[in-house]
Protein backbone atom coordinates (compact mmCIF):
# COMPACT_ATOMS: atom_id res chain seq x y z
CA UNK A 1 0.00 0.00 0.00
CA UNK A 2 1.53 3.72 -0.82
CA UNK A 3 1.63 6.02 1.56
CA UNK A 4 -1.13 8.09 0.01
CA UNK A 5 -3.28 5.03 0.03
CA UNK A 6 -2.39 5.19 3.75
CA UNK A 7 -3.20 8.26 3.83
CA UNK A 8 -6.46 7.97 2.30
CA UNK A 9 -7.70 5.18 4.41
CA UNK A 10 -7.13 7.35 7.44
CA UNK A 11 -10.12 9.81 6.79
CA UNK A 12 -12.12 7.90 4.07
CA UNK A 13 -15.43 8.05 3.89
CA UNK A 14 -14.96 11.62 6.43
CA UNK A 15 -16.28 14.06 3.85
CA UNK A 16 -19.70 11.96 3.43
CA UNK A 17 -20.46 11.79 7.32
CA UNK A 18 -19.80 15.68 7.29
CA UNK A 19 -21.93 16.61 4.73
CA UNK A 20 -25.13 14.74 5.94
CA UNK A 21 -24.23 16.07 9.24
CA UNK A 22 -24.69 19.94 8.01
CA UNK A 23 -27.61 18.36 5.86
CA UNK A 24 -29.52 16.95 8.48
CA UNK A 25 -27.87 18.40 11.87
CA UNK A 26 -26.98 15.08 13.51
CA UNK A 27 -24.17 13.31 15.17
CA UNK A 28 -22.69 10.17 14.05
CA UNK A 29 -23.63 6.96 14.98
CA UNK A 30 -22.57 4.38 17.51
CA UNK A 31 -21.73 1.96 14.19
CA UNK A 32 -20.01 5.09 12.40
CA UNK A 33 -17.96 5.73 15.51
CA UNK A 34 -16.54 2.42 15.92
CA UNK A 35 -15.42 2.76 12.37
CA UNK A 36 -13.55 6.02 13.30
CA UNK A 37 -12.10 3.80 16.08
CA UNK A 38 -11.53 1.16 14.08
CA UNK A 39 -8.97 3.58 11.43
CA UNK A 40 -7.20 5.03 14.68
CA UNK A 41 -5.98 1.36 15.42
CA UNK A 42 -5.14 1.07 12.04
CA UNK A 43 -3.06 4.04 11.85
CA UNK A 44 -1.01 3.35 15.21
CA UNK A 45 -0.55 -0.52 14.28
CA UNK A 46 0.97 0.91 10.48
CA UNK A 47 3.00 3.14 13.08
CA UNK A 48 1.83 6.95 11.84
CA UNK A 49 2.28 9.92 14.10
CA UNK A 50 -0.87 10.47 15.35
CA UNK A 51 -0.35 14.33 14.34
CA UNK A 52 -0.38 13.68 11.07
CA UNK A 53 -4.21 12.06 10.17
CA UNK A 54 -5.35 14.80 13.04
CA UNK A 55 -4.44 17.06 10.19
CA UNK A 56 -5.88 15.17 7.64
CA UNK A 57 -9.09 15.55 9.43
CA UNK A 58 -8.80 19.34 9.90
CA UNK A 59 -8.08 19.42 5.85
CA UNK A 60 -10.86 17.09 4.50
CA UNK A 61 -13.13 19.37 7.02
CA UNK A 62 -12.08 22.56 5.70
CA UNK A 63 -12.73 21.71 2.36
CA UNK A 64 -16.25 20.27 2.86
CA UNK A 65 -17.39 23.46 4.61
CA UNK A 66 -16.01 25.75 1.97
CA UNK A 67 -19.26 25.64 0.04
CA UNK A 68 -21.36 25.60 2.42
CA UNK A 69 -23.28 28.03 4.25
CA UNK A 70 -22.62 29.56 7.06
CA UNK A 71 -24.70 28.35 9.60
CA UNK A 72 -23.75 24.72 8.86
CA UNK A 73 -20.50 25.04 10.32
CA UNK A 74 -21.96 24.59 13.97
CA UNK A 75 -22.99 21.17 12.93
CA UNK A 76 -19.76 19.98 10.48
CA UNK A 77 -17.57 21.48 13.65
CA UNK A 78 -19.62 18.88 16.70
CA UNK A 79 -19.39 15.75 14.08
CA UNK A 80 -15.78 17.11 12.92
CA UNK A 81 -14.81 17.15 16.95
CA UNK A 82 -16.79 13.49 16.99
CA UNK A 83 -14.78 12.13 14.44
CA UNK A 84 -11.26 12.96 15.66
CA UNK A 85 -12.24 12.10 19.31
CA UNK A 86 -13.08 8.47 17.87
CA UNK A 87 -10.02 8.14 16.06
CA UNK A 88 -7.62 8.86 18.71
CA UNK A 89 -9.67 6.45 20.75
CA UNK A 90 -8.78 3.87 18.37
CA UNK A 91 -5.04 4.94 17.90
CA UNK A 92 -4.65 5.11 22.00
CA UNK A 93 -6.55 1.69 22.06
CA UNK A 94 -4.21 0.06 19.96
CA UNK A 95 -1.08 1.38 21.33
CA UNK A 96 -2.21 0.54 24.84
CA UNK A 97 -2.71 -3.29 23.39
CA UNK A 98 0.66 -2.98 21.79
CA UNK A 99 2.24 -1.85 25.31
CA UNK A 100 0.61 -4.82 26.90
CA UNK A 101 1.88 -7.36 24.24
CA UNK A 102 4.65 -6.06 24.76
CA UNK A 103 5.20 -6.45 28.11
CA UNK A 104 3.68 -9.89 28.25
CA UNK A 105 6.42 -10.64 25.53
CA UNK A 106 8.90 -9.51 27.76
CA UNK A 107 8.35 -10.67 31.11
CA UNK A 108 8.23 -14.29 29.32
CA UNK A 109 11.36 -13.83 27.92
CA UNK A 110 12.53 -12.68 31.61
CA UNK A 111 11.10 -16.00 32.90
CA UNK A 112 12.76 -18.18 30.50
CA UNK A 113 15.96 -16.03 30.65
CA UNK A 114 16.07 -16.92 34.26
CA UNK A 115 14.55 -20.29 34.80
CA UNK A 116 16.10 -21.76 31.76
CA UNK A 117 13.41 -22.86 30.47
CA UNK A 118 13.74 -22.10 26.38
CA UNK A 119 15.39 -23.45 23.73
CA UNK A 120 18.81 -21.62 24.37
CA UNK A 121 19.45 -20.68 20.35
CA UNK A 122 15.71 -19.40 20.49
CA UNK A 123 15.98 -17.42 23.70
CA UNK A 124 19.61 -15.72 22.17
CA UNK A 125 17.68 -14.40 19.34
CA UNK A 126 14.93 -13.01 21.87
CA UNK A 127 17.04 -11.30 24.02
CA UNK A 128 19.16 -9.32 21.02
CA UNK A 129 15.69 -7.59 20.85
CA UNK A 130 15.75 -6.74 24.88
CA UNK A 131 19.63 -5.43 24.71
CA UNK A 132 21.45 -8.45 25.59
CA UNK A 133 23.92 -10.58 23.47
CA UNK A 134 23.69 -14.03 25.12
CA UNK A 135 26.95 -15.28 23.74
CA UNK A 136 28.68 -12.85 26.06
CA UNK A 137 29.55 -13.70 29.74
CA UNK A 138 27.11 -11.92 31.88
CA UNK A 139 26.58 -11.44 35.78
CA UNK A 140 23.39 -10.99 37.22
CA UNK A 141 22.44 -8.94 40.69
CA UNK A 142 19.48 -9.38 42.96
CA UNK A 143 17.73 -6.85 45.60
CA UNK A 144 15.94 -7.72 48.27
CA UNK A 145 14.11 -5.51 50.29
CA UNK A 146 11.28 -4.89 53.17
CA UNK A 147 8.92 -5.18 50.77
CA UNK A 148 8.10 -6.60 47.52
CA UNK A 149 9.14 -4.46 44.32
CA UNK A 150 7.32 -4.93 41.00
CA UNK A 151 8.16 -3.51 37.40
CA UNK A 152 6.45 0.37 37.24
CA UNK A 153 7.05 0.31 41.07
CA UNK A 154 8.46 3.50 42.25
CA UNK A 155 11.41 2.23 43.52
CA UNK A 156 12.02 0.52 40.27
CA UNK A 157 11.67 3.03 38.48
CA UNK A 158 13.75 5.28 40.40
CA UNK A 159 16.46 2.65 40.06
CA UNK A 160 15.92 2.55 36.53
CA UNK A 161 16.80 6.06 35.48
CA UNK A 162 19.49 6.60 37.37
CA UNK A 163 21.46 3.64 35.80
CA UNK A 164 19.99 4.07 31.93
CA UNK A 165 21.56 7.69 33.04
CA UNK A 166 24.63 6.26 34.34
CA UNK A 167 25.18 3.71 31.65
CA UNK A 168 23.08 4.70 28.06
CA UNK A 169 23.96 2.46 25.44
CA UNK A 170 25.42 -0.62 27.56
CA UNK A 171 23.56 -3.98 27.37
CA UNK A 172 21.98 -4.11 30.30
CA UNK A 173 18.28 -6.04 31.54
CA UNK A 174 16.42 -4.19 34.50
CA UNK A 175 13.65 -6.12 35.84
CA UNK A 176 11.60 -7.24 38.85
CA UNK A 177 10.74 -11.03 39.77
CA UNK A 178 9.38 -12.35 43.06
CA UNK A 179 9.32 -8.94 44.28
CA UNK A 180 13.05 -8.80 43.96
CA UNK A 181 14.90 -6.12 41.92
CA UNK A 182 17.31 -7.90 39.27
CA UNK A 183 20.05 -6.37 36.90
CA UNK A 184 21.51 -8.13 34.03
CA UNK A 185 24.76 -7.23 32.73
CA UNK A 186 27.64 -8.12 30.78
CA UNK A 187 30.01 -10.08 33.01
CA UNK A 188 33.11 -7.69 31.72
CA UNK A 189 31.71 -4.74 33.61
CA UNK A 190 31.34 -5.09 37.20
CA UNK A 191 30.79 -1.29 37.81
CA UNK A 192 27.26 -1.74 36.19
CA UNK A 193 26.58 -3.99 39.30
CA UNK A 194 28.66 -2.15 41.39
CA UNK A 195 26.27 1.27 40.35
CA UNK A 196 22.83 -1.21 40.32
CA UNK A 197 23.42 -2.38 43.75
CA UNK A 198 24.44 1.20 45.41
CA UNK A 199 21.41 2.68 43.87
CA UNK A 200 19.51 -0.49 45.36
CA UNK A 201 20.31 -0.10 48.40
CA UNK A 202 19.54 3.22 49.12
CA UNK A 203 16.37 2.52 47.45
CA UNK A 204 15.14 -0.29 49.43
CA UNK A 205 15.85 1.37 52.84
CA UNK A 206 18.88 -0.84 53.21
CA UNK A 207 18.08 -3.86 51.68
CA UNK A 208 20.44 -6.71 50.86
CA UNK A 209 21.98 -7.08 47.38
CA UNK A 210 23.69 -10.51 46.08
CA UNK A 211 25.83 -10.12 42.83
CA UNK A 212 26.19 -13.74 41.25
CA UNK A 213 29.64 -14.72 39.31
CA UNK A 214 29.95 -14.32 35.63
CA UNK A 215 28.78 -16.84 33.47
CA UNK A 216 29.32 -17.58 29.55
CA UNK A 217 25.94 -18.22 27.24
CA UNK A 218 22.06 -18.11 27.89
CA UNK A 219 22.67 -20.44 30.55
CA UNK A 220 24.83 -18.27 32.55
CA UNK A 221 22.73 -16.08 33.10
CA UNK A 222 20.27 -18.94 34.86
CA UNK A 223 23.76 -19.69 36.66
CA UNK A 224 24.28 -16.61 38.50
CA UNK A 225 21.25 -15.79 38.80
CA UNK A 226 20.68 -19.19 41.10
CA UNK A 227 24.05 -18.34 42.74
CA UNK A 228 22.95 -14.39 43.57
CA UNK A 229 19.62 -15.89 44.89
CA UNK A 230 21.32 -18.49 46.72
CA UNK A 231 23.75 -15.95 48.18
CA UNK A 232 20.73 -14.22 49.76
CA UNK A 233 19.39 -16.92 51.24
CA UNK A 234 22.78 -18.18 53.06
CA UNK A 235 22.85 -13.97 54.19
CA UNK A 236 19.48 -14.61 56.31
CA UNK A 237 20.55 -17.95 57.61
CA UNK A 238 23.43 -17.32 58.76
CA UNK A 239 22.91 -13.61 59.53
CA UNK A 240 26.03 -12.53 57.24
CA UNK A 241 26.34 -8.71 57.47
CA UNK A 242 27.34 -6.23 54.73
CA UNK A 243 25.04 -4.50 52.36
CA UNK A 244 26.41 -6.26 49.16
CA UNK A 245 27.23 -10.18 48.69
CA UNK A 246 29.32 -11.54 46.56
CA UNK A 247 28.52 -15.38 45.45
CA UNK A 248 32.47 -15.60 44.74
CA UNK A 249 33.18 -15.04 48.51
CA UNK A 250 30.54 -17.90 50.07
CA UNK A 251 31.87 -20.95 47.55
CA UNK A 252 32.63 -22.18 51.26
CA UNK A 253 28.99 -22.58 52.11
CA UNK A 254 27.93 -24.87 48.54
CA UNK A 255 30.84 -27.15 49.02
CA UNK A 256 30.20 -27.60 53.04
CA UNK A 257 26.53 -28.59 52.61
CA UNK A 258 26.98 -30.37 48.68
CA UNK A 259 26.93 -33.61 51.21
CA UNK A 260 23.92 -33.09 53.36
CA UNK A 261 23.87 -36.25 55.17
CA UNK A 262 27.35 -35.93 56.31
CA UNK A 263 27.39 -32.57 57.53
CA UNK A 264 24.24 -33.26 59.39
CA UNK A 265 26.07 -36.26 60.69
CA UNK A 266 29.10 -34.16 62.08
CA UNK A 267 26.62 -31.45 63.25
CA UNK A 268 24.86 -34.36 65.52
CA UNK A 269 28.29 -35.57 66.45
CA UNK A 270 29.89 -33.04 67.77
CA UNK A 271 27.08 -30.57 68.84
CA UNK A 272 24.51 -32.67 69.52
CA UNK A 273 25.85 -33.37 73.83
CA UNK A 274 24.72 -29.33 73.79
CA UNK A 275 21.18 -29.90 74.37
CA UNK A 276 22.21 -31.88 78.07
CA UNK A 277 23.32 -28.22 79.20
CA UNK A 278 20.84 -25.53 80.35
CA UNK A 279 18.92 -23.85 78.50
CA UNK A 280 19.00 -26.54 75.35
CA UNK A 281 21.74 -26.03 72.53
CA UNK A 282 20.90 -22.78 70.91
CA UNK A 283 22.33 -20.08 73.90
CA UNK A 284 25.73 -22.93 73.31
CA UNK A 285 25.41 -22.01 69.55
CA UNK A 286 24.70 -18.38 69.43
CA UNK A 287 27.62 -18.25 72.14
CA UNK A 288 30.43 -20.30 69.72
CA UNK A 289 28.82 -18.43 66.04
CA UNK A 290 29.93 -15.06 68.03
CA UNK A 291 33.30 -16.08 69.36
CA UNK A 292 34.19 -17.29 65.76
CA UNK A 293 33.06 -14.25 64.04
CA UNK A 294 34.86 -12.15 66.27
CA UNK A 295 38.53 -14.09 65.86
CA UNK A 296 38.17 -15.94 68.93
CA UNK A 297 38.46 -12.77 71.20
CA UNK A 298 36.71 -13.21 73.97
CA UNK A 299 35.99 -9.20 74.83
CA UNK A 300 34.52 -8.75 71.23
CA UNK A 301 32.34 -11.66 71.89
CA UNK A 302 31.22 -11.04 74.99
CA UNK A 303 30.20 -7.50 73.98
CA UNK A 304 28.38 -9.00 70.92
CA UNK A 305 26.16 -11.24 73.48
CA UNK A 306 25.97 -8.84 75.74
CA UNK A 307 27.51 -10.81 78.28
CA UNK A 308 30.33 -10.43 80.86
CA UNK A 309 33.71 -11.90 79.71
CA UNK A 310 33.32 -13.91 82.77
CA UNK A 311 29.76 -15.61 81.56
CA UNK A 312 30.85 -15.62 78.26
CA UNK A 313 34.44 -17.88 79.37
CA UNK A 314 32.00 -20.00 81.47
CA UNK A 315 30.22 -20.66 78.42
CA UNK A 316 33.13 -22.15 76.41
CA UNK A 317 34.21 -24.23 79.45
CA UNK A 318 31.05 -25.71 79.24
CA UNK A 319 31.06 -26.18 75.45
CA UNK A 320 34.55 -27.86 76.39
CA UNK A 321 32.46 -30.13 78.99
CA UNK A 322 29.80 -31.07 77.15
CA UNK A 323 31.20 -31.65 73.54
CA UNK A 324 35.10 -32.53 74.88
CA UNK A 325 36.18 -30.19 72.23
CA UNK A 326 37.91 -27.01 73.26
CA UNK A 327 36.81 -23.94 71.25
CA UNK A 328 40.70 -22.27 72.40
CA UNK A 329 42.54 -25.25 70.76
CA UNK A 330 42.92 -24.68 67.06
CA UNK A 331 42.60 -28.41 66.35
CA UNK A 332 39.33 -27.96 68.11
CA UNK A 333 38.50 -25.32 66.95
CA UNK A 334 38.01 -25.85 62.92
CA UNK A 335 36.08 -29.39 63.70
CA UNK A 336 33.40 -26.55 65.92
CA UNK A 337 33.69 -24.30 63.55
CA UNK A 338 32.41 -25.95 60.66
CA UNK A 339 30.05 -27.86 62.93
CA UNK A 340 28.74 -24.28 64.17
CA UNK A 341 28.50 -23.58 59.99
CA UNK A 342 26.61 -26.80 59.21
CA UNK A 343 24.16 -26.24 62.17
CA UNK A 344 23.40 -22.56 60.69
CA UNK A 345 23.21 -23.84 57.18
CA UNK A 346 20.58 -26.36 58.62
CA UNK A 347 18.52 -24.49 60.78
CA UNK A 348 19.47 -27.03 63.94
CA UNK A 349 18.52 -27.69 66.63
CA UNK A 350 14.89 -26.07 65.65
CA UNK A 351 14.93 -28.09 62.69
CA UNK A 352 17.02 -31.65 63.53
CA UNK A 353 19.47 -32.64 61.39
Amino acid sequence: MTDQAVSNEHVAGLSDLLHSACLTGRRLTRAELEARRVRGERAAELGVPVREPVRQHFSVAQEALAPLPPAAAGSLLAVLDQAVDAFIEGYERAQLQAVRQEEAKRREFIDDLLYGRSDLGRLAERAERFGLRLSQAHAVAVASGPEPYGDGYPVARGIESAMLTRFAGRQILLTTKDGRLICVAPGDQPDVLAFFAKQAYAATDGGKVAIGRSHPGAGGVVHSYEEALNALDLAERMGLGGPVLHAADLLVYPVLTRDRQAMADLVESVLGPLRKGRGGARSFIDTLTAYFDSGCVATEAARRLSLSVRALTYRLERIHSLTGADPADPVNRYTLQTAVIGARLLDWPDTEA
